[in-house]
């Protein structure tokens, strides 16, 4: 690996981002030692950071050093006080995560080309899953803590659901079990994008990590983008070039951030800041989706056992309605008191306790980013408008959910362990009550997307199209979660690894 001290600044390949899929972009394309790629990352390098590589220590990075944290739009149907965290970190989210391992559904990757997303359909896509160089296991039996079994036992139970071991074996519309998860489960250790994709491979030649460096700025000559202008930790600015590609992997936040302040978006926005438009992209920043939850919190009658992977080991998926392909309610179950949103309500924390999160797959409601500033340090707006769907299907759908949780509950074996139900509490049982409460401590599972999404020329907001590069724009590509045309079903990091496993494919068939 050489790094940015050698003060090259052309490159065949420029990835903006090395997170998730841009982790995958760069150990790709340099396994041809003839091309070079810098990596641009905001963040510093995830080597030797046990803070960061320890999977179970994910929530001490919530709010940190190594955290953007994004604020959340006022909400006037949910919780105004969300913080979205994107990490600033080398491997980007999937160092942040609790790197639940998920291959999309087929019926999530049919449901993009059917948006106009040609050669994502699912029999496409399956090769790319199994050329991902994480290290994917279900939880190991060391880390099955006992409540998160009986759990597992009394929603079998309750609802019927087969028990699913090892979720990535086949495709699933129902089912409760231990989660797959990307990590090594005899040290406890991230099998992260940086860890999988750029760990083995930092001593070579071709690849050039600039760290701790951010890019405010696209270069763009005409309808070509040529390179991106970047701010070194040491305050100096350069440009740095792309002999053929640009490739944006910044995230749903980021890469159309970025975007916007280079003069790619809606044409009315970027004149309101004045700043000079040099593509009118009405689509930037439209499409802002998310998987919303809301959570139920139970006391238990003492402490529960210790051993655990990251403290959700295991989920739950039910499908309500039979007619959709997929799941349309998915639960994970927390073996910690998840109370962060309640307290806001005057709910206490108790000293013990287990959480259910009920969240949507497949959510309705659709939201925008937007540049509040012309100044780039300047966060956007991130406005998910959640529960704001025509039919109210969202907040139904955690009506649902917490009602659910009460019934597993109430089965032993888990039921055994409960004490008392803390939030939203046994007296708020109607569907108004429980719909006012649901979305009043409603969270984000950290999955926004959409905001580049991928469509055809029959899509007015498409942003890229299924080659992913951007619509009337060339040498520029953008591959992350912000290119998902819809919300997977299931948790995306999996799906942007697929993402930028094809993306690799798609820019050495161009070269």
């Amino acid at each position: 690996m050489s790094d940015r001290s050698e003060h090259q600044k052309m490159y065949d390949y420029v990835v903006i981002g090395g997170g998730t899929a841009g982790s995958v972009i760069a150990s790709r394309l340099t396994e041809n030692p003839e091309v070079t790629v810098a990596v641009i990352e905001g963040g510093p390098s995830d080597v030797d950071r046990e803070d960061v590589l320890t999977l179970r220590r994910w929530m001490g990075l919530l709010g940190g050093e190594l955290d953007y944290d994004y604020p959340t739009t006022a909400q006037p149907r949910g919780n105004s006080h969300i913080r979205h965290s994107r990490a600033r970190v080398l491997g980007g989210c999937s160092s942040h995560n609790t790197l639940i391992a998920f291959k999309p559904l087929p019926s999530d990757w049919d449901e993009w080309e059917a948006a106009g997303a040609k050669g994502w359909g699912a029999v496409p896509m399956e090769a790319y899953y199994a050329r991902l160089r994480n290290n994917i296991v279900p939880v190991d039996e060391k880390d099955r803590n006992a409540v998160a079994r009986d759990f597992v036992d009394a929603a079998q139970t309750a609802l019927g659901v087969p028990r699913v071991e090892g979720f990535n074996a086949k495709p699933f519309t129902e089912g409760v079990g231990f989660f797959d998860l990307a990590y090594h489960p005899e040290d406890n250790k991230r099998s992260s994008a940086s860890v999988a994709y750029l760990h083995p491979f930092l001593d070579r030649p071709n690849l050039h990590l600039w760290l701790e460096t951010w890019a405010f700025r696209l270069d763009v000559d005409g309808t070509r983008a040529r390179g991106v202008h970047v701010r070194t930790k040491d305050g100096e600015e350069t440009l740095v070039r792309a002999r053929h590609e640009v490739l944006l992997c910044a995230g749903a936040v980021d890469s159309p951030r970025l975007l916007l302040h280079s003069g790619i978006g809606p044409r009315a926005d970027l004149e309101k800041f004045g700043i000079p438009v040099v593509h009118d992209l009405p689509g930037v920043g439209e499409n802002l989706l998310d998987h919303p939850e809301s959570v139920i919190v139970w006391e238990t009658d003492g402490p529960i056992p210790e051993n655990s992977a990251m403290d959700s080991d295991a989920g739950l998926f039910v499908r309500r309605d039979p007619e959709q392909p997929g799941p349309d309610l998915m639960f994970h179950f927390y073996q910690v008191p998840f109370t962060d949103n309640p307290e806001r309500l005057g709910y206490r924390r108790p000293a013990h306790g287990v959480s259910m999160t009920p969240n949507i797959p497949k959510p309705r409601s659709r939201g925008r980013l937007y540049l509040t500033s012309p100044d780039p340090s300047v966060k956007p707006a991130l406005d998910f408008r959640y529960f704001t769907d025509e039919d109210d299907y969202d907040a139904r759908t955690l009506v649902d959910g917490i009602r659910i949780a009460r019934e597993i509950a109430r089965t032993e074996p888990l039921a055994n362990w409960l004490k008392r139900e803390v939030c939203p509490g046994p007296g708020i049982r109607s569907d108004e009550e429980l719909s006012e409460y649901a979305r009043k401590v409603a969270h984000t599972v950290y999955h926004p997307a959409g905001t580049c999404r991928m469509g055809d020329g029959s899509d007015e907001l498409a942003v890229v199209d299924p080659e992913l590069r951007i619509r009337g724009l060339d040498g520029i590509r953008v591959a992350d979660a912000s290119v998902f045309p819809t919300m997977t079903a299931v948790n995306p990091m999996i799906g942007v690894l697929m993402v930028g496993e094809k993306c690799a494919d798609l820019v050495e068939g161009a070269a």
